[in-house]
C-alpha cells in the first residue's frame, strides 16, 4: 500500500531494507540513502509494493513536481564477497536489552531502559569476557544482589541462555517500524530454531 509522506516525522520513521543484487541482507538504510540509489540508477531490483512517496522539485518545462515511490526491501548494484561471514552485531546496552526484550533473566520482570543494567553471567573479575553469550539483563536490584558472583553461586538461576543474535535477528530488534514485507523476508533467513520466536 502506497503511503504518502505526511510529515517529516513518518518520513523519518521509514526505514528501508538494504541488499546486494545477489540477495545478501546489508542493513536498514534511510530514505534518502535509498532514493539516491534510485536517482543514481543502482537499484538492481526491489521486493514489495512501494511503501513511500517522495516528492521533489517542480519541472520548469512541463510544471509537473517530480516523484519517486520507494521499496521497502531494494536490492543495490554490486555484490559482497562470496564468501562474507555476518557481521556480529555490536554488543551495545541498546542491543542487549532488545535481545533480551527488556526482561531482566533473573527475576523475569519487564522494565524500562533506564531501569536495567548489563549484567556479566560470569564476572569480568573472575574472568568474564563482555560478549554476547557472557552478558544478561538485569535490574538493578537483581544485579546488586547477585554482586561479583555467578548465578550458582547467588542462587539465582538464568531464565534464558545469552546468546550472539544473528545478523538478521539483529536487524529485526534493532528496527521499531518493520513494515509487514520487510518482516516477511526477514523472518524467512533466521535460521529455523529460532523462526517462531521471532515470528
Amino acid at each position: 500500500m502506497l503511503r504518502e509522506v505526511a510529515n517529516r516525522a513518518d518520513l523519518n520513521s521509514t526505514r528501508v531494507l538494504s541488499l546486494d543484487a545477489a540477495g545478501r541482507i546489508l542493513d536498514w538504510i534511510s530514505w534518502q540513502d535509498a532514493a539516491c540509489l534510485y536517482v543514481r540508477d543502482a537499484v538492481a531490483w526491489t521486493l514489495g509494493d512501494p511503501c513511500l512517496t517522495v516528492h521533489g522539485g517542480h519541472n520548469r518545462a512541463l510544471g509537473v513536481q517530480s516523484q519517486l515511490d520507494l521499496h521497502p526491501i531494494i536490492a543495490s548494484t554490486g555484490h559482497c564477497q562470496e564468501h562474507a561471514v555476518d557481521p556480529a552485531p555490536a554488543l551495545t546496552n541498546t542491543a542487549l536489552f532488545a535481545r533480551d526484550r527488556h526482561l531482566c533473566l533473573y527475576c523475569g520482570q519487564h522494565f524500562s531502559r533506564g531501569e536495567l543494567t548489563r549484567d556479566h553471567v560470569q564476572p569480568v573479575s573472575k574472568g568474564g569476557r563482555d560478549e554476547w553469550e557472557n552478558v544478561v539483563c538485569a535490574c538493578v536490584a537483581c544485579n546488586l544482589r547477585k554482586s561479583n558472583r555467578t548465578p550458582q553461586q547467588a542462587h539465582m538461576p538464568l531464565l534464558a541462555v545469552p546468546y550472539r543474535p544473528s545478523w538478521v535477528e539483529h536487524l529485526i530488534l534493532s528496527n521499531r517500524n518493520i513494515l509487514s514485507d520487510q518482516m516477511d523476508f526477514l523472518v524467512s533467513h533466521l535460521p529455523r530454531d529460532r523462526r517462531r520466536a521471532m515470528s
